[in-house]
């Protein structure tokens, strides 16, 4: 047996025995060992390959694939295809996703030499880079593998393989140990300590490591959290971006995790007097400066205002009918509008993934808080792009009903998501406004930068999404009404669009209005 398969096979045997089950398999020449052993390891039925002609795309499945806490694997060939996996790294990286970046690589004699698809691709993904060494024996191959797998967080092994590259027979290696080479503990303890936090202390909660953020949301003070946390009031952003009234202002803040939607939150940060961040490791999140003590542990309330606590239930039961009477008087369909309708009309055990931009927001401001589903984002870059990818990784271990809502820019972002060998059972909805809806909300899309704000902001694109999904053989249908809307998301099954067609040009307007509504219940 050649070196370069006797390696490959040892690989993929180590990640099935450390409990990988899901490999992204990008194909490429040079990473055709490791592509020959996945497939031998998918007929064994040991793995399930999901094979992808866009490395980028790719990289955003494996992490989907990996974002619930068991390690996925996406593998390339060498060259540039290996730079298309950063953006995926990079959200894998800032979430703490166990995404394994398995890259082929040219042998080192020929770095510098002119060889075709020959970079320099160490460290190349801004984490660590695993080297492992050209057919290197079996404990040290396996020793790496347990390594990657062990990582808090995403990890790149880089693999030389030399010629030849194609297996001469189809042995399958075997181990003296019958699991791991190397047994390893990823699991994250959450740590618990008495702190002086007064009665009046409001808790944030973003984006941070689930077990962490279950435990903040149960130390009993009041609650307002991103729609990807748990256990948050609803209504709470919108409450923070009108301003606080003065009986609920709270005497100190716990955040926990990156809070990045609502500019509330930041007013309310650099108002209150103690902030207390949570966080890993000298990365406590603290985007103005203000926090007065960071901490890896979580700090039990010495104690509660129930009274205090009581208005706070009480103000959000008042801005919840307010909301709700305003979006029944406005024309049907606004980002609000489908954002309160999905959350509302999702079956019991749905599983939600929310693009970036403005559809996060409208379910932060406008969507139904559920303890029965699950809400997913890339929260970490917060970018718009793999969104389709990501969705579909979820939703392919997603034990229930999948969906997704995204903006058209970030479901044509990732397009190419959609060329997928397996198509899951995932319905994504698009919202298209036909541009770039969340720029109407901010500075620059103020009256007086009207003259220039659709050719730079805006960029109207007028793609026929009916076409562009029947190029890709997936179904499509667009809705007109709530009705229609309700009906077509009831049974997912396969992979599915629907689409809903909007216009922005009222929107800035809308969202003035929703906080007026809202400051307008605590000024009477």
């Amino acid at each position: 047996m050649n070196g370069s398969t006797a390696q490959a096979r040892v690989i993929v045997d180590e990640l099935v025995r450390n409990g990988v089950q899901h490999v992204v398999l990008c194909p490429g020449s040079r990473n055709a060992p490791l592509s020959f052993a996945l497939h031998q390891a998918e007929q064994k039925g040991l793995l399930r390959v999901h094979v992808r002609i866009d490395e980028r795309s790719g990289g955003f499945l494996a992490l989907g694939l990996a974002k619930t806490g068991t390690p996925a694997v996406v593998t390339c060939t060498s060259g540039t295809a290996v730079a298309n996996l950063h953006p995926a790294v990079i959200e894998a990286q800032l979430t703490n996703v166990p995404l394994i970046a398995l890259t082929a690589d040219r042998p080192v004699d020929l770095y510098r030499t002119g060889s075709s698809q020959t970079i320099n691709q160490h460290d190349i993904l801004g984490i660590p880079t695993l080297h492992m060494p050209e057919a290197a024996d079996e404990p040290t191959t396996r020793s790496l593998i347990c390594r990657a797998i062990a990582a808090d967080g995403p990890s790149h092994v880089n693999v030389p393989f030399r010629p030849p590259l194609t297996p001469e027979d189809d042995a399958w290696p075997s181990s003296d140990r019958s699991g791991p080479w190397t047994a390893t503990d990823r699991a994250f303890a959450v740590e618990t300590r008495p702190s002086a936090l007064p009665a009046r202390t409001l808790v944030l909660l973003g984006d941070d490591r689930p077990e962490r953020l279950r435990q903040a949301a149960s130390l009993g003070w009041p609650v307002i959290a991103e729609p990807t946390a748990p256990n948050g009031l609803r209504h709470g952003s919108l409450l923070l971006n009108a301003g606080l009234p003065e009986h609920l202002r709270p005497d100190a803040v716990l955040v926990v995790g990156r809070v990045t939607l609502a500019r509330g939150q930041q007013t309310l940060l650099r108002d209150t007097e103690i902030v207390h961040a949570v966080g890993d490791q000298a990365l406590w999140p603290d985007v103005q400066f203000t926090a007065t003590q960071a901490s890896t542990w979580l700090p039990e309330p010495a104690e509660i205002d129930a009274e205090w606590g009581h208005a706070w239930q009480t103000a959000v039961k008042s801005v919840s009918v307010a909301v709700d009477e305003l979006l029944d008087a406005e024309p049907w369909p606004t980002g609000l509008h489908i954002a309160r309708d999905l959350t509302q009309a999702l079956p019991t055990g749905a599983m939600l993934f929310v693009g970036s931009s403005n559809p996060i927001r409208d379910v932060d401001f406008a969507g139904e808080r559920r303890s029965d589903i699950t809400v997913h984002a890339n929260r970490g870059a917060a970018g718009i792009d793999g969104s389709v990818s990501t969705a579909i990784g979820l939703a392919t271990t997603h034990q229930g009903p999948a969906y997704a809502l995204m903006g058209d820019l970030t479901f044509l972002h990732d397009s190419n998501g959609l060329l997928a060998d397996h198509h899951p059972d995932l319905t994504i909805v698009v919202l298209n406004d036909d541009g770039g809806g969340i720029f109407s909300l901010l500075e620059q899309g103020a009256p007086e930068y009207g003259g220039s704000f659709e050719r730079i902001f805006g960029t109207p694109h007028g793609t026929d999404l009916t076409a562009l999904c029947a190029g890709y053989r997936i179904p499509h249908s667009t809705v007109d009404g709530q009705e229609e809307f309700r009906s077509a998301i009831a049974q997912p099954q396969g992979l599915q669009v629907v689409e809903v067609q909007a216009k922005r040009d009222e929107l800035r307007s809308l969202h003035q209005r929703l906080k007026s509504t809202v400051s307008n219940i605590f000024s009477r």
